[in-house]
Order: structure tokens, then C-alpha cells, then sequence
């Protein structure tokens, strides 16, 4: 192996799982725009659709989000109704996020998107869920 061949773009584990995320996101756009949603929203939609109710916190937690990211995506996603935000009552520096009806009624627009989704990647179902266990496994790394 050549001195600087481990700085080869074919080299590298993190391009090719740059480049597949990109494309996976572009390949959800004209499914999620039918539906108002970026694909930031979307995610964040699918934990409030899980849970109903979570904190801010354990949310960014989830979805591998700081709070500048955060923030915007849920001032975005409560002014168009389908989520509202507010203090526990408990404990005034925790910020609670949860579903309202409209976010919960958008789950019946939403729930042919991984269907649609699955057409769109040529991998067979025990390669998709191999790939998957690979890359759950990396984020679980710290």
C-alpha cells in the first residue's frame, strides 16, 4: 500500500455513507414535499408520532440533534400546528414537546412514505436490515 493511499476518496468509510445519506434524502423529497415536510421534520415527526409527548432534550438526543437545530425545526413544525411546546410544570427549564391532533392526523399521510421509500432502494430486505445493524452500530459508537 502506497504512503498516502489511505487519503484516497475510495479510501474512505465516511464519503460513501455521506454520499448514500444525500442521496436517500433526495430520494424522500417528492413523498415528504406531498406531505409539507422536510426531511429534518419528518424524522422529528416519526418520534412524536412513537411517543406522543417527549422532552426537548430527549428528543435531540434521539434524532443526533443540537438545540441550534432544534430549535428552528420545532418553532417550524409548531407554527404549522402539528406539534406545541411548553414548560413542565416541574421543572421550568425542561421544554416539552408534544403531538396535536392535526400532527397525529398526518400520520395517516405519512404511512405510505417507507413503503414508497423501500421501492426506491435496490437492496434486498436481509441486505437492508444487515445495513441498518451496521450503521446502528456506529451510532452507537462515542
Amino acid at each position: 500500500m502506497a504512503k498516502f493511499d489511505a487519503l484516497k476518496l475510495e479510501n474512505q468509510l465516511c464519503f460513501p455513507l455521506y454520499a448514500a445519506s444525500r442521496e436517500m434524502i433526495k430520494k424522500y423529497k417528492p413523498y415528504l414535499d406531498k406531505i409539507g415536510l422536510t426531511y429534518t421534520q419528518y424524522i422529528a415527526m416519526i418520534v412524536m408520532w412513537e411517543t406522543g409527548k417527549i422532552n426537548v432534550k430527549d428528543l435531540g438526543e434521539r434524532l443526533f440533534l443540537d438545540s441550534g437545530t432544534l430549535t428552528p425545526l420545532l418553532k417550524s413544525l409548531e407554527k404549522k400546528g402539528l406539534i406545541t411546546r411548553t414548560r413542565d410544570k416541574d421543572d421550568r427549564r425542561v421544554l416539552n414537546v408534544e403531538l396535536t391532533d392535526k400532527g397525529e392526523k398526518l400520520k395517516e399521510k405519512a404511512i405510505e412514505i417507507p413503503y414508497q421509500m423501500g421501492g426506491c432502494i435496490r437492496l434486498e430486505k436481509s441486505e437492508a436490515e444487515a445495513l441498518q445493524k451496521i450503521l446502528n452500530k456506529l451510532l452507537s459508537q462515542e
